[in-house]
């Protein structure tokens, strides 16, 4: 058995094991790119009598294809509220499926909420999450003081934030190999807390700019090989309100007792970018 393990957008989970014996059992797989808007659900995992985007997939599936005979795998467990614009998902058949044809219908079940924008056969011996080389995220935000409740549907509000200048040398210290377990929600047994920032950077952007867009919205975008339980939110509240010296000694000396780094909310997490390296 393999075992799937997570990274950042963001649930740490043991679950999602798929057998070789499973997988063998159903020989032909089929690689699908996906998106959604995440403030419909409670993360990707299923969760019972919660509403997931790996729950209404699978009823999907099940509703087109006329059969539960099959087994999803994702390539990122996002937390509630995080949205994707890339990823991916990968389904197990027993049969041979043309998917072109019926991508129409899926999509037309899936309400919007979700979209499988392509999809393509795959080797059996294709291993989705070992396959992810890097994800890119990007966090949408204003602390403008003439917010609309509309804008949260794509950014976080807040108010008493560093400046940009200040906002973009905090985020440059990240990149690099660290030991991250002082900006992460540390649970269960892990033991290995290093992980590599390739890119880490804030400026100012018109994306999901509306009528009731703030005057002024920022993103943080940061690229990594892999992340940890609420990683990048604690990384996201870091550059908003500490000093390039804070941020520096909890890495300098992560194991610290240091007091916990707060949580930025969800709702301006988008998972933006997958790289997966395709068989």
């Amino acid at each position: 058995m393999f075992q799937v393990t997570q990274d950042q957008g963001e649930i740490k989970f043991s679950a999602q094991i798929i057998s070789l014996s499973q997988m063998l059992s159903r020989p032909f797989s089929y690689l699908f790119s996906i998106s959604y808007y995440g403030a419909r659900f409670k993360g990707w995992a299923k969760q019972k009598g919660q509403p997931t985007v790996e729950g209404k997939l699978e009823r999907i599936f099940r509703f087109v294809l006329g059969h539960e005979d099959f087994r999803l795998i994702g390539s990122s467990r996002t937390d509630s509220g995080v949205s994707c614009r890339q990823g991916f998902v990968q389904i197990f058949l027993r049969e041979e499926m043309d998917f072109e044809p019926i991508l129409a219908a899926l999509n037309l079940n899936l309400n919007g909420e979700i979209r499988l924008n392509s999809v393509r056969p795959i080797s059996r011996d294709f291993n989705l999450i070992n396959s992810v080389k890097q994800k890119t995220y990007r966090y949408f935000f204003s602390n403008s003081e003439s917010f609309h409740p509309f804008a949260l549907a794509f950014l976080t509000s807040v108010s008493q934030i560093n400046s940009l200048e200040r906002m973009q040398e905090n985020a440059s210290l990240f990149v690099g190999k660290h030991d991250f377990r002082a900006f992460c929600r540390i649970s269960g047994n892990k033991t290995d807390f290093t992980r590599e920032i390739l890119e880490a950077k804030v400026f100012e952007t018109e994306a999901f700019h509306t009528e009731f867009s703030p005057e002024k919205t920022y993103c943080f975008e940061v690229t990594g090989t892999g992340f940890l339980y609420h990683q990048v939110r604690k990384m996201v509240y870091a550059i908003w309100h500490f000093s390039p010296t804070q941020i520096k000694e909890r890495l300098e000396n992560p194991t610290h007792e240091w007091e916990t780094v707060p949580t930025a909310s969800a709702n301006g997490l988008v998972l933006w970018e997958t790289v997966v390296d395709i068989l």
